[in-house]
């Protein structure tokens, strides 16, 4: 449970003092009180996180502790009362640091909305200088971990960005974490106390992905038995992000972009437009500038959201952040399973730096998870990597290059030789069609789709037969 904010209440009228401090204390604020600017002065040591003042007191008025409170760098955040012909005092106390002012005689509600707001506005900034405390001493931003000049540069970049409410897109293979970028966007932006919503595009089916987006009325099409709101309505106020957006149909994207610009929102079947407060995320493992030219993401949609890009880097980029990775996961791990692992030895991590990761980050999660589980109390060691392990790390190479090999005679068609290269691909991940998807850097929505066009009719004689293969 969080302490309570403090509140000091400076006021000459006794009566209007005593007051002011009941009714605040009676929201559960800590309240304590003063007379003039002066006795504020010296109560300080009290430790107050929002101060009251009036404007008109005797030995110093509200102005002069302002700029008192200025010159001791005391972080206090000041609202101050008016009398109805004192608003251009008012005015210049905002302009020397006040939060609000508020006019006497003094209305109830507009003063608990305002010092809700202020208190809001103090855990913000607190979580914010917490986060960014740890950040210098270990590297570690909400859940990115990585101390690299790479991931320095992409904190710094969030940091700049999360108090805003303009639309970032992330970009970066599949793995890398950008699900995770956009959590600490939020994390760290006014919104956090809103919810997160995060839809993945290429997992709902083009028949359904308006409705899931944009929610419907009962009755708007068949199965809609009754209204449900969208993923806008869930993210009201807080942060929305649509994940491969790459994968959104091209109609439904024309949509999506009305929304952006006008900010209000028209359920399936619905003739009543409603406002929307959301800000909003996109990611794609696609480069995005090939999608837009190849017609698979609008440009006018690509623009709105790519006012900021952020690119998570794929893991073998920034293999020095193994260990610290390593050892923050190890840590979740302990606390979701409820183990008491140690650690890594030391020849454990020198083969995992040794591995470029095709799956990124996810992939290493999923490692270390499966190795914290068989280890039991003991430091993870080799043996409890998973069977074949590295066969696609530095030591089998050249192999798997060998043994990987699509041969392409010249003639051959460009949908020929792409129907051959995913055919090899899911041949040797085992037929895992996610994992498959993730090497050929297309959207598993898009493997599904090309094995369909193809039809099993269709592979050659002296091809293997394909199955659909797996999704794990």
């Amino acid at each position: 449970m969080s302490t309570p904010e403090r509140i000091m209440i400076v006021e000459d009228e006794v009566h209007a003092l005593h007051g002011l401090a009941e009714l605040v204390s009676s929201w559960g604020y800590e309240t304590e009180m003063a007379g003039d600017g002066v006795e504020a002065l010296d109560k300080l040591s009290w430790q107050p996180g929002i101060i009251v003042t009036d404007l008109k007191m005797p030995r110093m008025n509200g102005l002069e502790l302002l700029q008192q409170l200025s010159k001791v760098k005391n972080d206090c955040t000041v609202v101050v009362l008016t009398a109805q012909g004192s608003i251009d005092l008012a005015v210049e106390a905002m302009k020397i640091g006040a939060y609000d002012f508020i006019q006497k005689p003094v209305d109830a509600v507009r003063l608990r909305t305002t010092l809700s707001n202020a208190t809001h506005k103090r855990q913000t900034e607190r979580h914010l200088e917490v986060t960014r405390r740890k950040l210098r001493d270990t590297g570690i931003l909400g859940p990115l971990v990585g101390n690299s000049r790479k991931m320095r540069d992409i904190y710094a970049l969030i940091e700049q960005v999360a108090p805003s409410n303009v639309s970032v897109l992330i970009t970066g293979e599949s793995g890398t974490g950008k699900e995770l970028v956009a959590r600490a966007l939020h994390e760290l932006s006014p919104r956090k106390p809103k919810p997160f919503v995060a839809v993945n595009c290429a997992a709902i089916p083009e028949t359904l992905i308006e409705s899931e987006i944009f929610g419907h009325e009962k009755g708007s099409f068949t199965g809609a038995l009754e209204r449900r709101a969208g993923c806008f309505e869930l993210a009201e106020e807080g942060t929305l992000l649509l994940d491969e957006i790459g994968e959104m149909p091209v109609a439904t994207q024309a949509k999506l972009l009305r929304v952006l610009e006008d900010r209000k929102l028209r359920r399936l079947g619905s003739k009543v437009e409603s406002p929307v407060d959301v800000r909003v995320l996109a990611a794609t493992n696609k480069n995005p500038d090939a999608a837009v030219d190849g017609g698979q993401l609008r440009a006018d949609l690509y623009y709105r959201l790519n006012v900021f890009n952020i690119h998570m880097p794929p893991l073998r980029e920034h293999k020095e952040d193994i260990p610290a990775i390593v050892e923050a996961m190890v840590q979740d791990m302990n606390e979701k399973h409820g183990r008491q692992v140690p650690g890594v030895d030391p020849g454990m991590l020198q083969r995992l730096m040794q591995y470029d990761w095709p799956g990124n980050v996810r992939e290493l999660r999923n490692t270390i998870e499966r190795a914290v589980i068989l280890c039991g109390t003991n430091p993870v060691g080799i043996h409890h990597l998973p069977p074949g392990f590295g066969t696609r790390g530095i030591e089998t190479a050249v192999d798997t290059a060998v043994a990987n090999t699509v041969k392409v005679e010249v003639g051959t068609t460009v949908d020929e030789a792409e129907r051959l290269l995913i055919v090899k691909t899911l041949a040797s991940t085992n037929n895992n069609k996610t994992r498959a998807a993730e090497i050929l850097g297309i959207s598993l929505k898009t493997l599904h789709n090309k094995l369909k066009e193809y039809g099993q009719s269709r592979l050659r004689r002296d091809q293997p037969r394909v199955p659909l293969g797996r999704e794990d």
